[in-house]
């Protein structure tokens, strides 16, 4: 590709932005996201045996994100849920993400935290081909969010962290309240709602929700 089709194609993606930002589009794409895993490299080794890699059952819809062909159970004082997926690649800390629904039949009281906020969250116990663990911490229902990059998040004119509510239109219209805005380069238009809160909308995936910043008249 020869420079003249570079800042073609970069003139036409800066165009687009800005036309965006002009007519007040503020909607995006809805994903939902089901229970899953999060392990820590470490942990895998523990689940799975010394040396063990994740493999690749399906991309997600995140860059370099992918859904493992492997699963595990996990446990809590009531109950337990089997084939679990795991989420790929490894990461630092490990983190199980349920619904409400999930943590009933679990058994703790699992905190609403933003993907990440581990400290002081429900204790749970992972369960693999090869062995178990139990975490002491680190079970959460994820709090809804939206992924954006840079250009994105200047387009909607918001901001990393900031928090903003998201209308979705349809049989069940909802507004969820306290969506988190979460800026990288290394994310995609997207925002993330678990089971639970696509039940209560009807809400399938890739139907669109309309951004609404706090103080804003959107009447």
């Amino acid at each position: 590709m020869n420079q003249d089709s570079i800042q073609a194609i970069v003139k036409e993606v800066v165009e687009r932005l800005s036309t965006q930002a002009e007519s007040g589009n503020t909607t995006v794409p809805m994903a939902i996201s089901a229970r899953h895993c999060h392990l820590s490299k470490e942990d895998v080794e523990a689940l799975f045996g010394k040396g063990y890699e994740l493999t690749i059952r399906s991309e997600l819809s995140q860059p370099g994100q992918f859904a493992a062909n492997e699963t595990i159970s996990i446990a809590g004082p009531r109950g337990s849920i089997e084939k679990v997926r795991i989420l790929g690649p490894a990461r630092s800390m490990t983190q199980v993400e349920v619904s409400q629904t999930d943590s009933i039949r679990l058994g703790p009281k699992v905190p609403l935290r933003i993907s990440g906020d581990i400290a002081g969250s429900a204790p749970i116990t992972i369960i693999g081909p090869k062995g178990s663990l139990y975490k002491k911490e680190g079970c959460i229902v994820a709090r809804a969010h939206i992924h954006m990059t840079p250009k994105d998040a200047r387009a909607f004119n918001v901001r990393d962290g900031e928090w903003v509510r998201v209308t979705v239109e349809g049989e069940r219209p909802v507004t969820f309240e306290k969506i988190m805005i979460r800026v990288s380069d290394r994310y995609k238009l997207e925002m993330h709602i678990d089971t639970d809160e696509a039940n209560t909308g009807l809400i399938f995936p890739g139907q669109e929700g309309i951004i609404k910043k706090y103080g804003e008249n959107h009447d």
